[in-house]
């Protein structure tokens, strides 16, 4: 059986236009432009064809490549109780994600094959979206890194500043041995751990227990995440390694890795929709809601990250997806774990983003979909072509949806009367796992596999 959307606005590719699309099993095996001389007759063909076809009148929707959003912390094993597998994997697909890769940060933390073979078998159970695992670096699992097969893994990820979960590779030989051999990209996560301990060493001097949220950049700064910046980036020329830089939160080291890709083009970065979102004015408003590592920092890097999604980043636009309790993140600065809960938002949040002119509705799919399709070399994803996988979803300007976040922990700074955009249809691999804003039930997620 088949499926047909018709009448949809299909954004791809730097192209907006009219069409339909037709799904055969779980490729995309027709699409149809509506200004073409020959459309009507090419979509009566279609709808009169003798073979079982579901359809949906997309009219005043917007069809879009499903979301691949390369960072998110599910918390499984070991924070269950925040979020798991089943249930993020569920709020990825209701926001229109389509692909996530998982990071490893978990307890105990995922650095061995056997790690990630165990995570990668949970998911095979219960995920709607497809799924990737970063395998963690540590000081001491060369070895591990060395067998992780790159056509079917999304890369290492390597702590050069600790965040939730001890993970910090602090060790030169072991840092030298990991940028020198590893089979995959290498995602960093990079503020430099003796600028921040200083720092909240004065903060603590200075106010006791009872540091203002608004120090959080202050003590999280926008030095020690250039000056491990400088360093990745360092580490990458010399070796010829893929790097790819997470959560990327100032302006200067969007110039840093521009520079560096004239020497290296396998150096990219990563912007989250937090920082798109918000600055430190915020701070006020929400408190440690919007504590996270690195910290969002001041409107200049804000208004510079926009430009760089305006421009079209080489690399993503991500989540960082990290799921606390609310009693958690009540808790005072040092109390407070840092992280937010926004995959099920986030292309909510970037429409909204374009809607308000901040930039191109075709940049959308373009740092969504395309660029980390194209930054990790994943197979047949990340854009809206015939014989690719049908990962697709169907957005239309609505407020008529289910306003509940699906996050096991209940909650998300982003305030719904915000967000002109809702998610109403949702495919993976050509099921429907999302349906008039609704779970459909179906696991449809696959491993994602690799060009490379």
């Amino acid at each position: 059986m088949g499926t047909l959307i018709k009448n949809a606005t299909i954004i791809n590719e730097g192209l907006s236009f009219k069409g339909s699309l037709l799904i055969t099993n779980d490729r995309i095996s027709k699409i149809l432009d509506s200004s073409d001389e020959d459309y009507a007759v090419k979509l009566s063909a279609i709808e009169d064809s003798a073979d079982p076809l579901s359809v949906i009148d997309a009219e005043g929707m917007l069809l879009l490549p499903g979301v691949i959003d390369d960072q998110v912390h599910f918390r499984e094993p070991g924070a269950t109780h925040k979020g798991d597998i089943a249930s993020e994997s569920a709020a990825a697909a209701l926001g229109g994600v389509t692909s996530y890769m998982d990071m490893p940060n978990n307890n105990p933390p995922a650095c061995t094959i056997d790690a990630i073979e165990q995570k990668y078998a949970i998911a095979s159970q219960c995920s709607p979206a497809n799924y990737s695992f970063y395998l963690g670096a540590s000081n001491e699992n060369i070895g591990e890194i060395l067998k992780l097969d790159p056509k079917t893994n999304c890369g290492v990820k390597l702590f050069m500043g600790s965040s939730t979960g001890n993970m910090l590779v602090d060790n030169e030989q072991a840092l030298e041995s990991i940028f020198r051999s590893a089979p995959t990209l290498i995602a960093t996560h990079c503020e430099d751990e003796t600028s921040i301990r200083e720092a909240l060493a004065r903060a603590k001097e200075k106010y006791g227990e009872n540091i203002p949220i608004a120090e959080h950049p202050h003590i999280r700064t926008r030095e020690a995440c250039i000056k491990s910046t400088a360093k990745a980036i360092e580490m990458a020329l010399k070796s010829g390694a893929q790097l790819h830089i997470l959560h990327t939160s100032t302006a200067d080291e969007v110039e840093m890795v521009l520079e560096a890709r004239k020497k290296n083009p396998n150096i990219s970065f990563e912007v989250c929709v937090h920082y798109l979102w918000f600055c430190d004015e915020d701070y006020p408003k929400y408190g440690t809601h919007i504590k996270c590592n690195p910290a969002i920092k001041r409107r200049s890097d804000m208004e510079a990250l926009r430009s760089a999604v305006a421009q079209g980043l080489p690399g993503a636009v991500a989540t960082d997806h990290a799921p606390h309790l609310l009693t958690e993140k009540d808790g005072s600065y040092t109390q407070a774990p840092s992280g937010l809960p926004t995959i099920q938002h986030s292309l909510r949040m970037m429409l909204q983003l374009s809607k308000q002119g901040v930039f191109p509705i075709g940049m959308v799919p373009q740092m969504m979909s395309h660029a980390p399709a194209e930054t990790f070399r994943i197979a047949e994803r990340g854009y809206i072509r015939e014989g690719y996988f049908a990962d697709l979803v169907l957005v239309e300007e609505s407020k008529s949806r289910n306003a509940t976040p699906a996050y096991k922990c209940g909650w998300t700074p982003i305030r719904e009367e915000e967000l002109d955009f809702g998610v109403a249809h949702t495919f993976v691999n050509g099921i429907q796992v999302v349906k008039d804003y609704k779970l459909t039930g179906a696991n449809a997620g696959r491993r994602l596999t690799f060009d490379r």
